[in-house]
């Protein structure tokens, strides 16, 4: 009975999200690649998904990963003001604002997504960045999939 116990124990505690994380190509993604080349640990959680720019991302892009089973998504860019594009991240800071009450309203819980400045340089803060996005996605668990994902007619084959 025992060995039962600590069975769902370590059931219960293994749990690792799926993170979808949409990283610019010119500073969160070279941060990764720096934290990668620094052997700076980091959870295996995150799926990386390059992008040109943080501004260029659509809201569709963040509900589309969570009605196909992300966990969570964090989206990262440049700094403000340091941006690739000029202003791509000004862009990106206002979805940001528009897309978090946008998902409050749909229902599913702000921790879910996060948004992130992350520089070439800081492959550290990459590190620190998603532990902390792995450790609110942990806390809330699966996604409950409120999302009816339409799969074109396949199950009906």
């Amino acid at each position: 009975m025992i060995m039962g116990e600590i069975r769902e124990e370590t059931e219960k505690t293994a749990y690792d999200p799926k993170i979808a994380a949409f990283l610019c190509n010119w500073c969160s993604y070279a941060g990764a690649d720096l934290a990668g080349v620094g052997r700076i640990q980091y959870p295996p959680t995150i799926r990386t998904i390059r992008v040109p720019c943080s501004g260029r991302i659509n809201p569709l892009y963040i509900l589309k990963a969570m009605a196909n089973g992300a966990d969570g998504v964090l989206v990262s860019g440049c700094h403000p003001g340091d941006c690739h594009y000029i202003s791509g991240n000004y862009v990106a800071r206002r979805k940001f604002a528009l897309i978090k009450s946008l998902l409050t309203h749909v229902g599913l819980e702000e921790d879910r997504v996060s948004f992130s400045w992350v520089s070439a340089a800081e492959g550290g803060r990459f590190a620190e960045v998603v532990k902390g996005v792995t450790e609110r996605v942990s806390a809330l668990g699966p996604n409950k999939g409120i999302f009816k994902v339409d799969d074109g007619g396949a199950a009906d084959e």
